[in-house]
């Protein structure tokens, strides 16, 4: 790769970059060499995706590879939104979805480091209208074989830790199988955004929960009721104490639960139509501040931004001389906290810890990547993991909802390992 053809990998001048930052800082770029990336391979990864915007299954993507600390790959393509010409910029802002799950974990995490809150706290401590909640559990009738739900009480209340692992009963109530719990919900008003924080739990507190506490994964609204729980511990509303606890001392500039005004010209946009499907696509209006800051999906960022957070988990908690996590935080948040019960978040091989997908085998999954990695995904279309065995930070934002997003995950993992020479 030539000098000139490395450079148009960035937007900003290399050297004037490096001559501005303090010695050591984080997320510097580098050429694809020094991070142990073939430079010809990396190109790979642009090539491929520019061939998806060219064919318009894609608007527009901006992609990111980092590797020991170093930015190694770093490039937008395609359109910010198809509605116009406007380029993608580097710095566009996406709708993440559920990549907002991590950041509410670290905050639930930055209150447990303090004593403030312990993991095995019942919920109803700091949320005391879930205290004694109800268990729809579905029986096959022996003779007519009719399918009747029986509502039981919760054996034991819900934990701080299972809401982090998923293992709350809670569940999306446009995704679960069980009828009666997603008639509960949508009568209830949980499914929708207009509604504060507060009034979300007093809404799921109406709804009975599709499994007894402790036992099966059932990814759901967990995340959402723990932003409720920083906002009750912190006194604070959930948007200002990820501002202050999280964004600001990782100078994380772009992320929060709103675009402003003077932001909005980055804003990415996706088709009109979905591209597999062909039904409308509708997202989330992050143009106003909105009544619900919602802890599993609120949330917009961009790719930066959210490779500092990743990197700050990869360090072990720490970014740039700024310590949020104890390094046994971290681990303990990636480690698998499932056991046999396992996960169907995330491909097979897959289990969860305290806020992410976290990979457990080296098969059976169709993808490459390390026994260790945790990795999370937004509905919208992006996508993120971290391996700590190689050292490696990557980033997807697109807003590509629909079954395609699946698709763009796979072919990103494929081209960013096939980069990697050592």
């Amino acid at each position: 790769m030539s000098r000139m053809t490395f450079m148009s990998l960035f937007a900003f001048p290399t050297l004037v970059l490096l001559a501005s930052v303090a010695p050591g800082q984080s997320l510097q770029p580098t050429r694809p060499e020094q991070a142990g990336l073939a430079a010809d391979r990396v190109q790979r990864i642009g090539e491929r995706f520019r061939r998806e915007v060219e064919e318009k299954k894609m608007p527009g993507a901006v992609l990111m590879l980092a590797r020991r600390g170093r930015v190694a790959y770093f490039e937008a393509l395609g359109r910010r939104d198809p509605a116009d010409a406007s380029p993608m910029p580097k710095d566009a802002l996406f709708r993440i979805y559920s990549m907002t799950k991590p950041l509410t974990s670290v905050a639930v995490m930055l209150l447990v480091e303090e004593g403030r809150i312990v993991l095995t706290d019942p919920v109803s401590k700091f949320l005391p209208q879930l205290g004694k909640l109800q268990v729809a559990v579905e029986r096959v009738q022996p003779f007519t074989r009719r399918i009747v739900v029986q509502m039981v009480p919760a054996e034991r209340e819900i934990s701080i830790h299972d809401l982090l692992r998923h293992t709350s009963g809670f569940t999306y109530g446009t995704a679960t199988s069980k009828v009666l719990v997603r008639k509960a919900y949508r009568d209830a008003g949980v499914e929708t955004t207009d509604m504060t924080n507060a009034e979300l739990v007093d809404r799921i507190a109406k709804t009975p929960l599709v499994h007894q506490p402790g036992t099966a994964f059932e990814y759901g609204r967990s995340t959402d009721v723990l932003g409720r729980v920083v906002e009750v511990v912190s006194g604070m509303t959930f948007g200002r104490f990820l501002e202050q606890r999280i964004y600001k001392p990782l100078k994380m500039t772009d992320t929060g639960f709103f675009v402003p005004t003077e932001k909005r010209a980055r804003l990415a946009q996706p088709f009109v139509k979905d591209v597999v499907t062909g039904e409308d696509v509708h997202m989330l209006d992050v143009t106003t501040p909105p009544k619900f800051e919602a802890g599993g999906q609120g949330a917009v960022s961009t790719a930066m931004d959210y490779a500092r957070f990743a990197q700050m988990l990869l360090n072990g908690g720490s970014l740039d001389g700024v310590r949020l996590l104890a390094r046994h935080t971290v681990e303990l948040m990636t480690a698998d906290q499932l056991g046999a019960m396992r996960s169907t978040y995330d491909a097979p091989g897959s289990s969860f810890g305290l806020g992410f997908a976290v990979r457990v085998e080296p098969g059976p999954a169709a993808a490459p990547g390390s026994v260790g990695e945790y990795t999370a995904a937004g509905v919208g279309g992006t996508y993120f993991w971290v391996d700590p065995r190689e050292r490696l930070v990557a980033v997807l934002m697109a807003q590509t909802p629909g079954p395609i997003r699946t698709y763009y995950r796979t072919l990103f993992r494929d081209l960013v390992y096939q980069a990697l020479i050592d």
